[in-house]
């Protein structure tokens, strides 16, 4: 099944947007957080890591539901557009999760030195 020309368009706006955010962000703005929180650093914390999930079962549903068309692959061209648009997607959700981490991080305080 192939996504109507606004869906495309849709998915590559938002990566667009998700990506431009995100290095922005890193390079030009830096986190200060006027509070420390533990709880709320790891609530953050499990978020990045439960986010990265969602990347793992996207790509396995996609896997999955089109291994019975393997036998008919598609031309070369299309088959490297579809396999570019899911890499970009999920390095979108990689560098969501690592924001969340950082963010986590940054709430939870200066590590403290156990022993």
């Amino acid at each position: 099944m192939d996504l109507e020309l606004w869906r495309l368009a849709t998915v590559i706006g938002c990566i667009i947007v998700l990506q431009s955010c995100y290095w922005i962000r890193l390079q030009r703005v830096p986190i200060c957080i006027p509070f420390c929180n533990v709880v709320v650093g790891h609530l953050l914390l499990f978020a990045s890591r439960a986010s990265f999930f969602f990347g793992g079962a996207f790509f396995s549903v996609l896997f999955f539901r089109h291994v019975p068309e393997l036998s008919a692959l598609p031309p070369l061209g299309q088959g490297f557009v579809k396999a570019l648009a899911v890499l970009a997607i999920l390095f979108s959700l990689f560098c969501y999760s690592l924001e969340l981490e950082r963010l986590g991080k940054a709430i939870e305080g200066p590590p403290t030195d156990v022993r």
